[in-house]
């Protein structure tokens, strides 16, 4: 039997299963901020109910299969659940640490994390390697969790080190909304990863229905959508999931989202060459976001095995980017991380299923 683990429950849900109810916030503490990898260093918790705890639940339900280290010092895990499925997570290095000639630190290194929310994906993008496994499963609260607190063990950033946290890897999050709800209170919560919801955006290819569902909940998250495309005809090539969830219908829950006044909504723009990097398209994305307060990035496709699409030219995008800004957009060039490695989404689990 597999157990669920105790990073499943927001605070206020774990002490309606542990009595007295007041040992679930000593909990937190050495599962968040002590890091605890076993309850026998739980002192400050009675034994029998430390040993009632190892019966129900297990703390950590990753387990590190690989890891690949970029130039740059992105890093790509591939994670073993306590199924035997896996998932990605990647840690992105946006700001190196500096310091001053005395030592004294002058900038403090800044990370953003991409996790997961299922194994593989039902959205089917055609640009995307996730998709060809087809879905499996949902992830459990707990193991989106995990996914950010494993990082920060791995890499020694202490409890109160803040990073942003973006979901973004393997899966469509709001497939997943009640988990990712559960998962962005626990890290928010400051007895838990403490990270607050302006530090946390939820990617999603457009369920414009579920959009306005996270809306109403209120967690005080971010939202960016992969747009991809300016006309319904190319995105339904690019995303299938367009014709349930066309690109009006995404832009009018947009314009319905709660958005923090000094905040915009992100738009994630995958660049493929001859597809949709000409300016005829820049200027429909013009038009598009006319009225929102936007913010569009545009990501280099990142080639696989296989795939008929390629990377656009560095002064296409260049272009692009160009025509945006003239014309009133705020518009910025994703840096391709992780390039010499295994970059594009679900690449580091396919290479590893090949190779087992």
């Amino acid at each position: 039997m597999i157990l669920p683990t105790i990073l499943d429950y927001t605070k206020e849900q774990l002490a309606t299963q542990i009595k007295p109810a007041f040992r679930a916030k000593q909990i937190y503490g050495w599962v968040y901020h002590q890091y605890a990898e076993s309850y026998d260093t739980m002192q400050n918790i009675p034994k029998s109910l430390r040993e009632e705890l190892r019966g129900k639940y297990i703390i950590n339900p990753l387990n590190t299969l690989r890891k690949e280290e970029a130039t740059d010092g992105t890093i790509k895990y591939l994670y073993e659940l306590p199924d035997g499925k896996t998932i990605e997570t990647v840690l992105l290095r946006m700001k190196e640490e500096k310091t001053d000639e005395t030592g004294k630190i002058t900038q403090e290194a800044k990370y953003t994390v991409c996790v997961s929310t299922q194994v593989g994906c039902k959205v089917g993008c055609s640009f995307c390697l996730t998709a060809k496994g087809g879905f499996t499963r949902d992830l459990t609260a707990g193991e989106i969790v995990a996914q950010v607190l494993e990082v920060k063990k791995d890499n020694d950033l202490a409890a109160h080190r803040r990073m942003n946290i973006v979901y973004m890897g393997m899966g469509e999050p709001l497939d997943n909304l009640d988990n990712l709800a559960n998962a962005i209170k626990i890290i928010k919560d400051e007895e838990g990863l403490c990270i607050s919801g302006k530090r946390q955006t939820v990617s999603t290819s457009g369920i414009s229905s579920k959009i306005d569902k996270l809306g109403k909940m209120d967690l005080g998250v971010h939202i960016a959508i992969s747009l991809h495309a300016v006309d319904d005809e190319l995105r339904t090539e690019l995303i299938p999931m367009n014709k349930a969830y066309n690109i009006a219908s995404i832009i009018d829950a947009v314009k319905r989202f709660p958005i923090d006044a000094r905040k915009r909504v992100m738009f994630e723009y995958l660049v493929i060459q001859d597809k949709n990097d000409d300016i005829a398209s820049a200027k429909k994305l013009v038009k598009l976001l006319h009225g929102i307060k936007a913010k569009v990035n545009l990501i280099y496709f990142n080639p696989y095995p296989g795939t008929e699409y390629a990377r656009p030219t560095p002064q296409d995008m260049v272009k692009f980017q160009e025509y945006l800004i003239t014309h009133g957009l705020l518009c910025t060039i994703r840096d391709s991380k992780g390039i010499d490695i295994s970059a594009a989404c679900g690449q580091l689990k396919e290479k590893t299923e090949e190779e087992r």
